[in-house]
């Protein structure tokens, strides 16, 4: 399944308890195909992976797959910092039918690089579905070099990478220098666009969780080539952009998506609700969106 444009880190909605909500899994699906967004990422950061369960992990996974029914791809994050929790992770989303695998560099351990490729390559060697690489150093203090992702784009399966550095000049030359079939996806909201013009074949994003519609259109622009026109939309969109990340995400898409009455306000411990002091700031920029 054809994997591009506007693709969701989707969050993992909650009870006020902390518990799965999981009418509230299946209503954000179909909102989001009703809005047209063009992908999933289930468990990502911005799903709270590091404080789900494995049983958890695998069941959002599973029910975000029967939710989506094909209609648009489900990657699954299935991510770690250990190899062998990764691949099984990676394995069992595979059988539960995901589209595709996230794959973050491994965080706190700081492997070399030579490490990392070896970390890739031992999970894409073991599964069939598609992997996408997660270079996001700012997170995982871990940076998956140029060199090292274009070593990794040789392997078959290993068909994407999700650039969060937000480094154009850095972008650009990887996406001038991949091989056809590897595909390069802006992991940060904020300079979206201008990767996208470079080449970027979409964006995993933040702001899809509370814009659908407008991240959807503005890549969709983007992939015809009609920058004009993705620019007027980008340019509403960067105070959302900035604003989700007031606070430590999720919290700021998870109150917006509260007030938007899609969800409940459940989040997890280390994270917290969004404080009192920035929700104004967040409300002013759903009303400028219409969101409201």
């Amino acid at each position: 399944m054809k994997i591009e444009g506007s693709v969701v880190a989707l969050v993992t909605p909650m009870h006020v308890d902390g518990s799965v909500d999981w009418e509230a899994l299946q209503r954000l699906v179909e909102w989001h195909i009703e809005q047209g967004t063009h992908g999933i990422v289930s468990v990502g950061t911005t799903g709270e992976s590091p404080t789900l369960n494995w049983g958890e992990h695998i069941q959002v996974i599973t029910k975000t797959v029967e939710h989506a029914a094909g209609r648009i791809p489900v990657i699954a994050g299935t991510g770690a910092n250990s190899t062998q929790e990764a691949l099984e992770w990676t394995r069992e989303a595979a059988e539960r039918g995901a589209d595709a695998s996230l794959q973050v560099a491994p965080y706190y351990n700081r492997p070399s690089q030579e490490g990392m490729y070896q970390h890739f390559r031992t999970i894409a060697e073991a599964v069939e579905i598609p992997i996408i690489l997660y270079n996001v150093p700012g997170r995982t203090a871990s940076d998956i070099s140029n060199a090292t992702a274009l070593r990794l784009a040789e392997i078959e399966n290993i068909t994407g990478i999700k650039d969060a550095t937000g480094d154009m000049a850095r972008g650009a030359e990887l996406i001038n220098a991949s091989p056809e079939g590897f595909s390069v996806y802006s992991g940060d909201d904020v300079t979206a666009l201008e990767l996208m013009k470079l080449g970027g074949k979409g964006d995993i994003s933040v702001s899809a969780n509370v814009a659908p519609a407008l991240m959807s259109q503005m890549c969709q622009f983007a992939l015809e080539g009609n920058f004009s026109s993705a620019e007027e939309i980008d340019l509403k969109l960067q105070a959302l952009h900035t604003g989700l990340f007031i606070e430590p995400s999720p919290c700021a898409s998870k109150w917006a998506l509260e007030q938007m009455g899609l969800i409940e306000g459940g989040i997890r411990l280390p994270i917290i609700p969004l404080t009192e002091s920035a929700q104004p700031a967040i409300r002013q920029i759903l009303n400028e969106l219409g969101l409201l």
